[in-house]
Parts: C-alpha cells; sequence; structure tokens
C-alpha cells in the first residue's frame, strides 16, 4: 500500500536563495543525481512564484500588511513537500497525478485558514524518479492584537505551536486526500516533518536497505568444486551475515538517533517556551509587589521577604 506523504521544513530568510534556486530549478549543476535535466521540462508551476522567494515575501508583507518582525534567526517562510512513492503515481496515471497535486494544493491553502495569497510557489517536480510537489509559504496566522485589532501575522512558531502539530498536519491531509479519492494510506506517525528534502530520501533509501538486509540469511553455493573452493565459499557466506548483523545494528542506530534527535528538538522548543513564560511571570510577580507596595505604602523589599516567610512557614508544616 501507497502512503500520502507530506512534510514540512522552516527556513530563515538567508535560506531562501539557495531554496529558490532548487525549487525553481536556477542551478546549473545539482548534487542530487537523480534530477535529470532532460526532464526538467515536464515540471510545471501550480502557483508561479515570478520573482526571487525573499521579494515575494516581502511583496505579501506589503500587500497584505502583515506584522511580525523579522531577524537572523526568524523562520519566514514554510515549504511542504508532498508526495506518495512511484508505483502509487504510476498506478493512476498522468491526469490523476496532476488531480493529486492540485488537491494538496487546495489543502494548504485551506489549512489554518491560511489563504491562497500567503503561498508563494507551488511547483511539480517531474525530473526525478518519483513525482512530489513543493509548496512554499508564509506561516501567516489571522489573529488579534492586544488591542483587540484583526491582524495578520508572519509567525512560524505559533504557525506550528503545540507538539502534536505534525501529527494533526498528517491527519488532516490523510483525510482530505482520502475523501477526494486517492486510495492511500496515512503517512508514517514517526516524528521526521523537520528533515531536509536530502535526509528524507535518505530514510526512504533506508528503509528499503533495512527491508533487503533483514531477509533470510544467505545460504552456501552447492558445488562439486574442489574442497579448497568449497571452504572459501563458506568463509565468504559467514563474513557476509555477520556483516548484515552489523548492518542491522547500524541502521537501528541511526533509526534511534532521527527519533532523538526530534525529540532532542522538541524538549529544547519547549524549553525555551517555558524560559520566557518563566521570565513573563517574573515580571508579572515583581509588577505585583509594586502595585501593592503602592497601596499599603510598605517597600517592595519588606512585601516580598513577608511572602517568602509564610510560604516557607507553609511548606514546613506540610
Amino acid at each position: 500500500m501507497s502512503y500520502a506523504i507530506i512534510r514540512n521544513a522552516n527556513y530563515k530568510k538567508d535560506n531562501l536563495a539557495g531554496l529558490y534556486k532548487h525549487n525553481e530549478r536556477k542551478n546549473t549543476n545539482y548534487s542530487n543525481k537523480e534530477i535529470s535535466k532532460d526532464k526538467a521540462i515536464k515540471n510545471y508551476s501550480i502557483k508561479k512564484c515570478n520573482t526571487t522567494y525573499s521579494k515575494a515575501l516581502y511583496d505579501v508583507i506589503s500587500q497584505y500588511n502583515v506584522k511580525g518582525r523579522i531577524i537572523k534567526t526568524t523562520n519566514v517562510l514554510c515549504e511542504f513537500i508532498i508526495t506518495s512513492d512511484k508505483d502509487f503515481f504510476t498506478s493512476i496515471g498522468e491526469a490523476e497525478t496532476k488531480r493529486y497535486f492540485q488537491t494538496a494544493y487546495n489543502f494548504v491553502a485551506q489549512y489554518k485558514n491560511l489563504g491562497e495569497q500567503y503561498i508563494l510557489s507551488a511547483k511539480v517536480h517531474l525530473d526525478e524518479s518519483t513525482p512530489h510537489l513543493h509548496i512554499v509559504f508564509a506561516p501567516v496566522l489571522h489573529t488579534i492584537d492586544k488591542t483587540g485589532k484583526e491582524i495578520n501575522k508572519l509567525a512560524c512558531s505559533e504557525y506550528w505551536k503545540g507538539k502534536d502539530s505534525y501529527r494533526q498536519l498528517q491527519d488532516n491531509f490523510y483525510n482530505y486526500i482520502k475523501e477526494r479519492g486517492f486510495d492511500l494510506e496515512r503517512g508514517k506517525q514517526r516524528e521526521v516533518e523537520h528533515l531536509s528534502t536530502e535526509k528524507l530520501k535518505q530514510i526512504t533509501n533506508y528503509d528499503n536497505i533495512k527491508y533487503e538486509i533483514s531477509q533470510n540469511e544467505i545460504k552456501p553455493l552447492e558445488t562439486n568444486n574442489n574442497a579448497l573452493l568449497e571452504q572459501q565459499n563458506k568463509e565468504l557466506i559467514t563474513y557476509i551475515n555477520k556483516l548484515k548483523i552489523e548492518l542491522s545494528k547500524a541502521y537501528t542506530a541511526i533509526e534511534k538517533s532521527i527519533v532523538l534527535e526530534e525529540e532532542n528538538k522538541r524538549v529544547t522548543q519547549e524549553n525555551i517556551r517555558l524560559q520566557k513564560e518563566n521570565t513573563l511571570l517574573r515580571r508579572y510577580i515583581d509588577k505585583t509587589y509594586e502595585y501593592i507596595s503602592y497601596l499599603i505604602n510598605i517597600p517592595k523589599k519588606s512585601i516580598r521577604n513577608m511572602i517568602n516567610i509564610f510560604f516557607k512557614e507553609l511548606k514546613e508544616k506540610e
């Protein structure tokens, strides 16, 4: 069974030039050997970007009055890579392949109430072994500011807020595609959404390799040749089987490291969020002390000491 695959990557402004050249096929040469220049003419745009991604982003910000502070470390664009496997696209044919990618595009435009205007580019690549769609968009939220005014806000971290945000993306994409007549399974649960395109391809290849090395052990060939040749053959088989065991261990370690890497990212993001929340709470408490000090005309330091003593005594009684 084939899978409905959608993966996300986030990009800072310094990364946009490289992303633009790759997706829009502006490079002369590519390190990815799967790209066939002869087939590049078959690539097409569902939404064409007539300028660089950087300029397109700032045009959108200006046109739709998008709020949000952009600094060097800000993730300003997201990219969905949408695909399945080669057998799926071969089985459904060219017309249904186009409908699959158009359906995926419609999903992204509607997901989290984004709006098609914030999609900068949607490019279908047919010049590689497996057809796939690159959708580059600005993660804009339609929210309300402190004054109650409705605003459009560029906020990647808020767009992906919640540790299960990528699971929700896969669930919603699968249901959307399934309801529109594509016989696919939901993408794998493993958290690999943050991985780059190259890593994603490596993992796909890894799964194939892991399947091969998990098959039955290689058996010695039956031979009537001389005893020395037969002995050498047995020694070679023993070596290959040992090598298979070591390869299996290595790939298992790689798989675990991928999971740990994603978990580490999640924990790091959660830690940053808690640090920000802690800072805000400290400020709030300090302001509260100031307000109480003003009301009862007691120094703020004295109030803090009184409260600390109170909680200390309370803890001792427990």
